[in-house]
């Protein structure tokens, strides 16, 4: 018989490669996205199909991190979230009434902006706003020592005076890029905030996502979330900031112990799963002192979280 040809593998299309790429940057470890869009492209060896995959990676990336960028004549700062964003190169800062223009790809605010009354909330809602904000900056100046926060009006925000019902989302980032030490991690957190007049009742929703990514002579990487849910009463302005505030942080600090707790029992349970009695080597592994392997204690000391 005659021996059959073998088929040869379709080349995949522009589009397709185009996807992948993206795939691969959106899903970088917090801070390496540069570092992978190098790879990336250096692989491509298609500078119009790599043009495409950062132009649309790049935005996804940077509001899914909420990366935060510095505003031209350290005029402050501004987080790029899906809650601030004004359309794709402009974002809002709430604390500073300013709007940013962003190059996404870059990673760099170009020029700012006062912001119109059309962008910011009623003077009504600002008032809270404005105060949740301030208690939020004096929470994460002792818990998140490279962490910064944002408060947005995402509903009704033109409520003018009691009897409104509107909506506020808090946003809480914190990171740590240390890729000469091979290592980067993230903690972001989201809290939406519905202030419901006629119950007199604040409901609060809150997602909590942290990524760490360790690569010296390995590729580790956490990946975890946390989602709650809390209320309170609805109070005046300044008592409710107080209030939400340590409701944040409550829910914060108890997840953090939940992580350690859950890390600290890795050895007795996954580790154990991971490894043969014996291995090849006929060297035990140290489960006395399984402590040197705590990948909790270094992500809590890298973010700075609970100092």
């Amino acid at each position: 018989m005659a021996e059959q040809k073998q088929s040869e593998p379709e080349e995949l299309s522009k589009k397709q490669r185009k996807e992948i790429a993206k795939w691969f940057l959106i899903n970088s470890p917090p801070g390496e996205i540069q570092y992978v869009a190098k790879d990336v492209e250096s692989l491509l060896m298609d500078e119009h199909v790599y043009e495409m995959a950062v132009s649309e990676a790049f935005p996804l990336y940077n509001k899914t991190h909420m990366i935060c960028l510095e505003m031209p004549n350290r005029s402050g700062e501004v987080l790029i979230t899906a809650f601030g964003e004004l359309d794709g190169s402009h974002y809002l800062d709430p604390r500073n009434a300013q709007v940013a223009t962003v190059d996404h790809v870059k990673q760099v605010c170009s020029m700012v902006r006062p912001a119109t009354d059309d962008e910011l909330p009623s003077s009504y809602v600002e008032e809270f706003r404005g105060a949740l904000d301030a208690e939020l900056v004096r929470y994460i100046s002792e818990a998140y020592p490279k962490g910064i926060c944002s408060v947005y009006c995402i509903s009704r925000k033109d409520a003018e005076g009691p009897g409104s019902d509107f909506e506020l989302v808090a946003v809480i980032s914190a990171g740590k890029h240390s890729p000469q030490n091979f290592c980067n991690g993230s903690w972001r957190s989201v809290w939406r905030i519905e202030f419901k007049d006629e119950l007199q009742l604040v409901e609060l929703i809150g997602k909590i996502e942290v990524d760490a990514h360790y690569f010296e002579e390995g590729n580790v990487q956490l990946d975890t979330n946390h989602e709650c849910k809390d209320s309170t009463i609805f109070q005046l302005a300044e008592e409710c900031a107080v209030s939400l505030a340590n409701i944040i942080r409550h829910h914060e600090s108890e997840y953090i112990a939940a992580l350690e707790a859950s890390y600290s029992n890795l050895p007795d349970t996954t580790f154990k799963d991971l490894r043969r009695k014996l291995p090849v080597t006929r060297t035990l592994f140290p489960w006395h002192n399984t402590l040197q392997f705590s990948l909790t204690r270094d992500l809590t000391k890298e973010l700075g979280i609970g100092n």
